[in-house]
């Protein structure tokens, strides 16, 4: 390619609506400068996964918990106050030693916002989409979480319909915290199956 200027990728129609609404609340001094992506970024990456990661340490710390979640993910989930909107109906999946569940959407953007908080821009990307599912190993390689070939993938296709949390491994050196600690461990990508712990 000769032009080596970057473009960044069209704004769709919506997101051109966003961007002319939080210009013009920025200008009528409504908002502070950056305030809005500001608090988009902490829900992204604080606000929202904490409640994921309150559901995985309970899980880890209460075997009974764990095995109500993973039988019915929206009722145990529930439980804990988390669910709603984006996140009606909730499947859970195990990440174990010889298995690795990893969620994807293959038609645009279904995410569990109750648990996870809003989608990483890289979710909604069609490389990540269509990859993910036609090649899921090499992808993940790629963002970091390489795993053994013994390890079987398994690939959730989030719909409308119902939405996935993967339930990570729990670390080895994880024996004896408290649920506080060990939610401090769970990330926003293991929960999604593009990490581990």
């Amino acid at each position: 390619m000769s032009d080596s200027t970057h473009h960044p990728p069209a704004m769709s129609p919506a997101e051109q609506r966003v961007a002319a609404l939080e210009a013009l609340l920025t200008e009528r001094g409504l908002v502070p400068e950056g305030f809005i992506e500001q608090i988009t970024r902490r829900y992204e990456s604080e606000i929202g996964p904490m409640n994921g990661a309150k559901v995985v340490a309970r899980a880890w710390a209460d075997p009974e918990y764990r095995m109500r979640l993973l039988a019915d993910g929206t009722a145990a989930i529930a439980e804990l106050g988390f669910g709603g909107p984006e996140g009606d109906y909730m499947v859970v999946v195990e990440n174990t030693a010889a298995v690795h569940n990893v969620i994807v959407c293959t038609l645009c953007s279904c995410y569990p916002w109750p648990v996870l908080g809003l989608p990483p821009a890289w979710y909604k990307d069609p490389p990540y989409r269509a990859r993910m599912v036609r090649e899921p190993r090499a992808l993940l390689a790629e963002l970091g979480c390489p795993l053994p070939e013994e390890v079987e993938i398994r690939v959730w296709d989030s719909s409308a319909e119902v939405r996935y949390l993967v339930l990570p491994q729990r670390p080895p050196a994880a024996e004896g915290m408290t649920e506080a600690e060990l939610a401090a461990l769970v990330t926003r990508d293991s929960m999604i199956g593009v990490a581990r712990l």
